[in-house]
């Protein structure tokens, strides 16, 4: 099984003919192929998948993943399970949505 959390492109390039981008992960910053998206921009959220992003989300839908993930790690938290990441939702960050 594979789980995918939206990352933001935060720079697209061309390595070796292909379009490539940096994608943030919440901190965690990756590169990714892009050429299965070839209309993405810059600042849009993509689900990245064996190294190439292969959908693009709008900010909306990945804000909705990111509240899911922090539901899930405050249910495991109230289990007793330790959790070593940071929240994802900007909601949880404090921020606005």
């Amino acid at each position: 099984m594979c789980l995918a959390i939206p990352g933001k492109v935060i720079e697209i390039y061309e390595e070796g003919g292909l379009p490539m981008g940096k994608i943030d992960y919440s901190g965690t910053v990756n590169k990714a192929c892009l050429a299965y998206v070839p209309e993405v921009r810059l600042g849009q959220y993509v689900i990245v998948h064996a190294g190439f992003a292969i959908q693009i989300l709008d900010e909306d839908e990945a804000e909705a993943v990111f509240e899911a993930f922090d539901d899930v790690t405050d249910h495991l938290s109230k289990e007793g399970y330790t959790i070593e990441n940071e929240p994802l939702s900007q909601k949880k960050k404090g921020q606005k949505p």
